[in-house]
């Protein structure tokens, strides 16, 4: 977690209705790469910690038995639920918590899985109960973005939002000073898993992006979430699209990262496709 940071409710607050349409999708074909790679499927069981509204655990629902979403945004759950009503997906489960309540009397599971959510946990308190969690083969798996220059855009939106709301990053009720933490391979280390499996699954479409999606890109996050501009709120919202104006704005899909680490006695190597290769 963060140095000086507290996680508070409030975290995401307002941000469900505006992720599906403002955050970029990952890259087609990951959900079957994932599960290729662990051998999962239907008597598997996965677990996707911060779910959000969803993404990555409905993705993951054709590959396996049962797939939980865990969230403690109940508006997040919410969303997560309107959208696997929408696609049929029965398979699914959500539950409120967070990943510090793990393991809880969730059960044993194939794969658990963070994308983009871990950073915002106790991590080593968090990485232990994983471990005791997964059977033998089981992984603890982060999905994330290759990172990529960002079209000058972003930058014209973090110097908005900051004028709007200071100069250091707000999340939830208090401040990132320095950012959230890194090095990921060190926390689970010490907890008693091996080394990490990387796999990148490419992209590379070009999208046209409309003012109306990078709003709802900037609401979806953090730092920049509905609740954080109080009753100033419209008038961010004015000097946004006043920023951005008709649009469009091309922007190249990132390719898709998944991080694998399995218990130190059950490690295992993922052959990397040359596609994947060329796409690091």
């Amino acid at each position: 977690m963060a140095d000086g940071w507290q996680w508070d409710a409030t975290l995401f607050q307002g941000a469900a209705p505006h992720y599906e349409r403002g955050r970029l999708p990952y890259a087609p074909g990951y959900a079957a790469t994932l599960a290729a790679a662990l051998g999962l499927d239907h008597r598997s069981r996965v677990l996707d910690v911060g779910c959000g509204p969803g993404t990555v655990t409905l993705a993951l629902a054709p590959h396996v038995g049962e797939a939980i979403g865990l969230d403690p945004d109940p508006g997040m759950l919410a969303e997560a639920r309107r959208r696997a009503e929408l696609r049929g997906v029965t398979n699914v489960r959500w539950v409120a918590g967070r990943a510090e309540d793990l393991p809880g009397d969730l059960g044993t599971f194939q794969a658990v899985v963070f994308a983009q959510s871990f950073h915002w946990t106790d991590r080593d308190r968090v990485a232990s109960a994983v471990l005791r969690m997964l059977p033998p083969g089981g992984a603890f798996v982060q999905v994330g973005e290759v990172k990529t220059p960002q079209p000058p855009v972003y930058a014209a939106i973090g110097e908005l939002v900051r004028r709007h709301l200071g100069p250091v990053r707000r999340a939830g009720q208090g401040v990132l000073v320095n950012g959230t933490p890194g090095r990921e391979d060190l926390v689970l280390a010490r907890a008693g898993f091996g080394p990490v499996e990387r796999i990148v699954v490419p992209a590379g479409e070009v999208i046209d992006r409309t003012a109306d999606d990078l709003v709802a890109w900037t609401f979806s996050r953090s730092d920049s979430a509905p609740h954080l501009f109080g009753d100033r709120l419209a008038d961010f919202e004015h000097d946004l699209r006043t920023l951005l104006g008709a649009g469009p704005y091309p922007e190249r899909l990132p390719a898709t990262e998944i991080r694998l680490w399995r218990s130190a006695q059950h490690t295992y190597t993922y052959a990397h496709t040359e596609e994947a290769d060329d796409a690091q």
